[in-house]
């Protein structure tokens, strides 16, 4: 299969078999993104464990310092004395019974649910629905709470959930290519390093295999893991 002007301009300037630090790898996926559009920076990072066994589980939730750089929307499923506090925060959507008979009817034109505890009876009806799509409310993600107000702001601010999957790797998005590199390596720190202290203790051998960076349709880069804090 022949190689494009792009991919040769690319394997020019990444090498493929060397390993590097942060800033180096946020300036080398960020400087050889070449769709036409503001591309997604993500980091796949694959743990030593077993996500089938329940005590090898690794789910968190990371602050990045400086956003993901997307327009996160939100849907607060709250009851009406909850509306005001979720509109002031940014919820881009508001409100309980009319959302849940639209999610029902198949719209989930939305990045995050949050929502109050004693109204989560009525959405484990819709766990069909909202769970292959990962959009369930959960507790342990923070989007189960009485502090609603907090919850909208922090999503919108950037704060992610992730979540180890079947095969041990940890899939997330840590910015855009049009962020500083600066921000891009500060970002992709702060995941690794809540995914460092989230380690398992029944996890045995190495924890962290390996992280790569990559852009949307672009190449990966190696991150070297001893370089990390």
């Amino acid at each position: 299969m022949a190689i494009s002007k792009n991919r040769k301009a690319v394997l020019e300037n990444i090498n493929l078999s060397k390993s590097y630090n942060l800033i180096d790898a946020s300036s080398l996926v960020k400087e050889n993104s070449k769709v036409k559009f503001d591309a997604s920076i993500d980091l796949s990072v694959r743990l030593g464990v077993d996500p089938k066994q329940a005590n090898q589980m690794v789910r968190g939730v990371v602050s990045l310092p400086h956003g993901t750089g997307k327009n996160v929307k939100v849907l607060a499923l709250v009851t009406a004395d909850k509306e005001l506090e979720a509109k002031d925060a940014g919820a881009d959507y508001v409100g309980l019974d009319e959302f849940i008979q639209k999610i029902k009817s198949g719209w989930t034109d939305i990045d995050v649910i949050i929502t109050m505890p004693s109204v989560m009876g009525k959405i484990g009806a819709l766990g069909r629905i909202l769970g292959p799509r990962n959009l369930m409310p959960n507790p342990k993600s923070g989007t189960v709470t009485m502090d609603i107000g907090k919850a909208v702001s922090d999503v919108k601010k950037g704060k992610i959930d992730f979540k180890v999957e079947k095969n041990g790797i940890i899939h997330a998005s840590i910015g855009k290519v049009s962020f500083d590199p600066t921000k891009i390596a500060e970002n992709s720190d702060e995941l690794i390093q809540t995914i460092i202290k989230l380690k398992p203790s029944a996890a045995k051998g190495t924890y962290i295999k390996s992280i790569y960076m990559s852009s949307t349709m672009g190449v990966g880069v190696e991150i070297d893991i001893n370089s990390l804090k």
